[in-house]
């Protein structure tokens, strides 16, 4: 099957609502993730150039939708993507939720679908569902939610889900609602993502898996007649040198004690999540072979559940790994740095400008004394702008 890689791409940042500093694993550089942090990361984001942000969800997170909510009106361009939980909110709630917020930002949201692979977590939260029987809830939720975000009303009898009369009186802005992003690496998963969803993501695994993966959810859109836009979420750690991008990534884990890495991989392991399991498979718990890939880097794994590998390098390097997976039909990328504040600059302004991107700086089009000039020469000349290399 051909794979025709997009001409631009969508590239997100991350909002750290469960947490944010410069090292992993301990509170020695931490710093407080209150509402006016998240609204410096999301401005930045949105001055930058950043096509959207991913809000996590979970109990270790604030919520999202109360975050989005709360950062929308303080952003022009910036679009958020935020959870849907199937299992946890009943489809036409959660269509209601989408369309208010979908005219509130006035056509910026986008919604991520999560099934939820923690089996603990999803008991305080009131499920107790088998892997399988959480991907039929997805199923007959999406059943659901599509139907009345594209204006049906909704008679609906599945094993799990049944409305009567459902509707959504005041639709969204975007037309049939927002898009769907969806990630899973279980034949359940797939099956779902073919039937429903808009835009495939998968984590940071090496090129050839990722290739890999994607090949079979292709093939099983092109089953059912759809065919489906692809994402990828990854940590990112830039520096001028590939030396510098090195130690920076060594310095993140500097901190981090076997015991702390033991506790992590505990919990990982008691997860039903096939992607999960994938992602561990990458480093197996052991601080030893964690550069898995050229410039693939599995350290944050250690600890970080869910994405769990960075790229690690110099703009150049960083910039050709990202072509890399955008020559296999990957459109979206999702990136997150610690600090978050400083890695969304850093990235912007070092790999961004490397990138055919489908959003630009605001200053990219601003006039008088906007722009990336910096400083002014003794108070009378601009510095000389230096072409980037590509």
């Amino acid at each position: 099957m051909t794979v025709q890689a997009a001409e631009k791409i969508n590239v997100f940042w991350f909002l750290p609502t469960h947490g944010d500093g410069r090292y992993l694993g301990t509170t020695e550089g931490g710093r407080p993730v209150d509402l006016p942090y998240l609204q410096q990361v999301a401005l930045a984001a949105d001055s930058l150039g950043y096509y959207g942000v991913l809000i996590p969800t979970g109990k270790s997170c604030e919520d999202s939708w109360l975050v989005a909510a709360a950062l929308a009106p303080m952003t022009r361009n910036l679009r958020y993507l935020v959870a849907v939980r199937p299992g946890l909110q009943p489809p036409t709630l959660a269509a209601r939720m989408a369309a208010t917020l979908d005219r509130l930002s006035e056509g910026r949201l986008l919604i991520n679908v999560v099934t939820g692979g923690d089996p603990v977590e999803n008991k305080g939260d009131g499920i107790f569902l088998s892997h399988a029987e959480r991907y039929e809830v997805t199923h007959e939720f999406l059943e659901v939610y599509r139907r009345l975000l594209a204006g049906e009303k909704v008679d609906y009898h599945g094993q799990h889900i049944q409305v009567e009369g459902a509707e959504v009186l005041f639709p969204a802005a975007q037309k049939n609602g927002p898009p769907l992003y969806f990630g899973g690496s279980s034949t359940q998963a797939i099956d779902v993502a073919a039937d429903h969803i808009d835009a495939y993501l998968t984590w940071g695994e090496p090129p050839q898996q990722v290739a890999e993966k994607l090949a079979v959810v292709r093939a099983r859109a092109q089953e059912k007649g759809r065919q489906l836009e692809y994402g990828i979420r990854l940590h990112v750690i830039v520096r001028e040198t590939e030396e510098e991008a090195w130690a920076a990534a060594d310095r993140l884990i500097a901190h981090l004690d076997d015991d702390t890495i033991a506790q992590a991989q505990q919990i990982f392991a008691r997860m039903d999540s096939a992607g999960q399991a994938r992602m561990s498979a990458l480093h197996n718990g052991s601080r030893d072979n964690l550069r898995i890939a050229p410039n693939l880097w599995a350290g944050v794994g250690l600890v970080r559940g869910g994405a769990g590998t960075a790229l690690v390098g110099n703009p150049q390097q960083v910039a050709e790994r990202i072509r890399e997976y955008q020559a296999l039909g990957i459109s979206h990328f999702i990136f997150s740095g610690y600090p978050h504040l400083e890695e969304a600059h850093r990235f912007a302004e070092l790999v961004m400008p490397l990138l055919n991107t489908s959003s630009q700086p605001r200053s990219a089009t601003g006039q008088v004394n906007t722009g990336p000039f910096g400083e002014t020469i003794g108070g009378a000349k601009r510095p000389t702008q230096h072409a980037s290399a590509s």
